[in-house]
C-alpha cells in the first residue's frame, strides 16, 4: 500500500467525498478536501482548493494512516490487498484512536477470523455512522481471499 494506489485513492474519495471548501462533518469537526481533518491538522490554503491541494491533502494524509497503522498495528501489512484497503479506510475514517477501541474486532483480524470481524463491524457504532453503503463495502473486502 502506498499514498498514490489508484484503488484506495477512488474509494477514499467515494467514501468520504471531496469538498473544494470547508464544511462540519458528521461529527461536527471541520474538514475539507478528502475528509481532511482541519481541527487536527490545521492548513493555510486559500479558498476553494484546487484539485493539486485536494491530492496533496489526500497523500499526505495517506502517509499519517500508514505510519500509524505501521505503529499500532504491525501485522495490517500482512492481510491481502482488499483488506489492507479496508483498515486503511478504517483508520482514515475514524483515526487511529478510533480503530483501536475496536479492541475484539482487531484481534480478529490479526487471527485472520473474518466473520467475526465482520461481525464486529456490523453491531458498531461506526456502522450505524457512516451508513449501510460504507459499512457494507468494507465488510466485503474484510472478506475477501
Amino acid at each position: 500500500m502506498n499514498t498514490d494506489d489508484p484503488v484506495l485513492i477512488q474509494e477514499l474519495r467515494r467514501d468520504e467525498g471531496v469538498k473544494y471548501e470547508p464544511y462540519l462533518d458528521t461529527m461536527g469537526i471541520k474538514t475539507v478536501g478528502v475528509g481532511h481533518n482541519l481541527i487536527a491538522h490545521p492548513i493555510d490554503f486559500t479558498y476553494p482548493l484546487t484539485d493539486e491541494q485536494v491530492d496533496e491533502l489526500l497523500a499526505s494524509d495517506l502517509k499519517e494512516t500508514f505510519a500509524q497503522l505501521d505503529k499500532h498495528l504491525p501485522w495490517w501489512r500482512n492481510m491481502n490487498y482488499p483488506r489492507q484497503r479496508a483498515c486503511t479506510n478504517l483508520c482514515f475514517n475514524m483515526g487511529i484512536n478510533g480503530l483501536l477501541t475496536f479492541h475484539n474486532t482487531l484481534a480478529a483480524m490479526q487471527a485472520g477470523d473474518w466473520d467475526a470481524v465482520v461481525d464486529g463491524l456490523k453491531s458498531s457504532k461506526w456502522a450505524q455512522q457512516v451508513g449501510s453503503g460504507r459499512s457494507n463495502r468494507i465488510e466485503s473486502l474484510m472478506e475477501t481471499d
